[in-house]
């Protein structure tokens, strides 16, 4: 659960409310059905003259988004990525098929997949290049639908406080119903402006987050794949992801180095030997001999 979308509309709902309440006035008196109906309609109505109905479909269901943090974490994708390098070094990088059915995420399983099929690492990723290009074109949709809908907000409350006002003309007759007949007519106002700089606008902004978290995630997983790929050694990888990362929040960096989960992993069969010479009774970094590499 994303706890600041819970508390943004928490204190919007308090802030509105209350500030009517401190003023004096009737709290009736800023719940007006005429208003609501020509501001979140016509609201409605211009986004979709705006966009086809696929592309509110999907701003309708990616809703649900600004009140879930995302689960693909960058953390654990490092280590998972630094431990598979380890592992093609050890093993060969067809020792990575049997991971395949285990990664829940699709753009990983079939990024890796090609690496597994043997293609070269340009190849791959011309190839997953394309969906990113995508990605970055079409994944904002939801974002873009709200950012509409916060731009025309504003444009209907003034519409609404128009007709409003152009009532409250048949009034002048009779002074005493004016000052009410304004202050309904500014309702309108105040709906448009509210929602569009409340709502509207806050939540694009949340989905456009989200979308870019989910393109750094695939980036993550494009760079450090081909690294196994090309045989690029684990720690070269794990700083290349690292500095991914640099413009995002420590909540999604590394706080720790992933390299001291993989020490055991120098191949069995490669020892290397330091040796003092005789005599030595404390040690100095150089006074250690050449290693002797010996293949057992």
């Amino acid at each position: 659960m994303d706890k600041t979308t819970i508390i943004g509309l928490l204190l919007v709902a308090l802030v509105v409310v209350g500030g009517q309440y401190l003023e004096g006035g009737s709290l009736a008196m800023i719940f007006q059905v005429t208003a609501a109906v020509i501001v979140l309609g016509g609201t409605l109505g211009a986004v979709c003259l705006s966009f086809p109905p696929a592309h509110l479909l999907v701003a309708c269901r990616s809703l649900s988004q600004i009140f879930f943090e995302p689960k693909d974490e960058a953390n654990p994708l490092i280590a998972q990525i630094t431990e598979f390098a380890y592992r093609s070094r050890r093993e060969g990088i067809l020792s990575l098929e049997r991971e395949l059915d285990n990664l829940p995420d699709d753009f990983f399983r079939r990024t890796l997949q090609l690496v597994v099929d043997g293609l070269e690492p340009e190849t791959i990723r011309d190839i997953m290049e394309i969906e990113l290009r995508q990605l970055r074109d079409s994944g904002s949709v939801s974002a873009r639908v709200f950012e509409s809908a916060g731009g025309y907000a504003p444009t209907m409350g003034i519409l609404g406080a128009v007709f409003g006002l152009i009532q409250v003309m048949n009034y002048l007759t009779e002074p005493s119903k004016l000052g009410p007949g304004i202050a309904v007519a500014f309702v309108a106002t105040v709906y448009g402006v509210g929602s569009a700089n409340l709502l509207f606008l806050p939540i694009a902004h949340k989905l456009q987050l989200r979308h870019q978290r989910r393109l750094l995630y695939k980036e993550l997983v494009l760079e450090g794949v081909l690294g196994v790929s090309a045989g690029i050694h684990p720690r070269l990888i794990e700083e290349r992801l690292i500095g991914l990362l640099a413009g995002w929040p420590s909540k999604t960096r590394r706080p720790f180095s992933t390299a001291s989960l993989f020490v055991d992993h120098t191949p069995a069969d490669l020892q290397v030997e330091q040796t003092l010479p005789a005599g030595t009774a404390n040690p100095e970094p150089g006074d250690y001999a050449t290693p002797n590499v010996t293949q057992n």
